[in-house]
């Protein structure tokens, strides 16, 4: 199997709850958020699950808490502490080698003006000040990015991924390793898995709802094959 790149939406929040666009303010996963990813943890994390923390190579997590709790609470098992926190959990069997890397190019869209708002109230409020019709893909947010800064951050860091831990996994039959984590938030894991394929994100149609999971890696084990996999592809070997 070639290597893969799983994509994971924060947990629940208040506000992914209530549909309001979270970019900088740092809320905490409900508690039902927090039960939900234990809960994804224990079914998709695992030797023979979907998720195999041995073939982990690195893990990108944003700078939001609510998505370093989710990786937390998914259990990989990181020999190293995680950055955020002041020492391993040594009740935590290790899993994996992979290292932990916090990094803004997984950073939610900034939204700018519209941060804390719902599309509805946005809506409105364009209406009133007569600007027309908003879709987020074309328009981006006033004060905060367009969809060129999105791609730009993503394509390098995409170029990154590619370059450094899955291209030497596919040129060596015997490197098992070449699994990459994204541990980020729904609008920029959704970019992220149009600029895999090469899409505009114009292009793109993907929900991904809070804590779930999508798969990308590549067809014929051809690095210049981008694909996304439907299902996630559970195969049991």
């Amino acid at each position: 199997m070639p290597p893969r790149c799983f994509i994971i939406r924060h947990g629940e929040t208040e506000w992914s709850l209530n549909g309001r666009h979270t970019g900088q303010t740092d809320l905490p996963l409900t508690a039902n958020g927090e039960k939900r990813i234990q809960a994804t943890g224990k079914a998709l994390v695992g030797n023979d699950r979907l998720v195999v923390p041995k073939k982990l190579s690195h893990i990108y997590v944003s700078p939001r808490h609510r998505a370093q709790r989710t990786l937390e609470l998914l259990e990989i098992g990181c020999r190293e502490r995680l950055p955020w926190n002041e020492r391993r959990d040594s009740a935590e069997a290790i899993r994996t080698e992979a290292e932990v890397e916090i990094t803004e190019a997984v950073r939610e869209w900034d939204y700018g003006d519209y941060e804390g708002l719902t599309s509805k109230q946005i809506r409105e409020q364009r209406a009133e000040r007569g600007e027309g019709p908003w879709n987020i893909w074309t328009d981006g947010c006033p004060g905060g990015e367009s969809p060129e800064d999105v791609v730009r951050r993503l394509d390098a860091l995409i170029a990154e991924i590619r370059t450094k831990y899955q291209k030497p996994c596919l040129d060596d039959p015997e490197d098992t390793k070449g699994d990459v984590l994204v541990v980020a938030h729904g609008h920029i894991l959704r970019a992220f898995a149009m600029r895999w394929t090469g899409k505009p994100l114009t292009d793109t149609s993907f929900i991904l709802e809070a804590g779930g999971i999508g798969t990308l890696s590549y067809e014929h084990h051809s690095i210049d094959e981008p694909a996304i996999i439907l299902g996630g592809q559970f195969v049991v070997e």
